[in-house]
């Protein structure tokens, strides 16, 4: 038995299917096909049912999995040690980032991550929330700042702050949608982000909440690009409290009623690799930034850590 054909296991047993199990892992669908009936063949067991909608767990394979993962986890936390010995933390991290870098202090991580462990690599990829998420979990990121509730076993997170969203109008539609209602709002053009990410989400949930659904839409994928939209008087959106607030202050646009939505902003990881010596410095790096430790107090009361969201 080797650790790959472990670590194939699991892969298929998430994704349910050799095509997404195999992108994942970097190998062809053959190759893979092969590792899982060769695992099979050594525990003399069938771990999945194939058939024309993907791979299914057997029932033997449900019992095994946890297993199978435990030792994953072991072996990289074994890894991990051994690296340690070597005192400098070295490797590369892909990161995913959201919205704008003022967000998610993004210059400071990476001027702090460069201070603490030089030899550590970072490459930043600027995602929509929804695809930072599935590429933590799918291992095309090891890291990555995101803003949303969804959870998944394989992935890790580390809570940051709390996020509220508002409607916002151009400010010349102002004075015609102050008395308006929720329909009459919902009929005016909206620009919405792509369905995939968080920021779609919540504002569908808003329409849902009030019985209605946009009559029109435009599409942008950046929330600068949308607020320049709304202040040409091309539609109403949603978007963040604080930039909504600081473009309301230039007056292009206008804050509408009291609606507001709230959603979170995390930095996720895979679990597989919470032992990871570089995942282990970036997320403490991104702690520490996001929830720095006091100085000690004048009367010697000690260093207490400040409250994150």
């Amino acid at each position: 038995m080797e650790l790959y054909q472990l670590r194939s296991f699991a892969a298929v047993a998430e994704h349910g299917q050799l095509t997404r199990a195999a992108e994942r892992l970097h190998v062809s669908q053959p190759a893979l096909s092969a590792q899982i009936k060769a695992l099979e063949d050594e525990l003399s067991v069938v771990l999945f049912e194939r058939g024309a909608g993907g791979m299914t767990l057997t029932a033997a394979g449900r019992q095994l999995l946890p297993e199978a993962e435990r030792v994953i986890a072991a072996a990289q936390a074994l890894l991990a040690r051994a690296r340690a010995f070597r005192g400098e933390i070295a490797g590369r991290v892909s990161l995913g980032t959201v919205g704008d870098a003022e967000l998610t202090r993004l210059a400071e991580v990476l001027r702090c991550s460069v201070e603490r462990c030089p030899l550590i690599e970072i490459d930043v990829h600027h995602e929509v929330s929804g695809a930072a998420f599935e590429k933590v979990r799918d291992g095309e990121l090891d890291a990555a700042f995101y803003y949303g509730d969804l959870v998944h076993p394989a992935v890790a997170s580390l809570a940051l702050r709390e996020l509220p969203f508002c409607i916002v109008v151009p400010a010349g539609w102002s004075k015609r949608l102050a008395n308006a209602g929720f329909e009459a709002l919902a009929a005016e053009p909206w620009i919405m982000t792509p369905p995939i990410s968080t920021h779609h989400l919540l504002a569908t949930e808003l329409f849902n909440t009030h019985g209605v659904a946009p009559v029109r839409r435009v599409e942008a994928d950046h929330e600068a690009v949308i607020s320049s939209l709304v202040t040409a008087e091309l539609g109403v959106a949603l978007i963040r409290e604080d930039l909504a607030t600081a473009d309301a202050a230039k007056g292009g646009l206008a804050i509408w009623g009291n609606t507001r939505v709230t959603t979170r902003l995390q930095f996720l990881y895979r679990r597989e690799r919470e032992h990871d010596p570089a995942i282990l410095a970036t997320r403490e790096v991104v702690r520490d930034v996001w929830m720095p430790r006091r100085s000690p107090a004048p009367n010697g009361e000690g260093i207490r850590g400040a409250t994150g969201a």
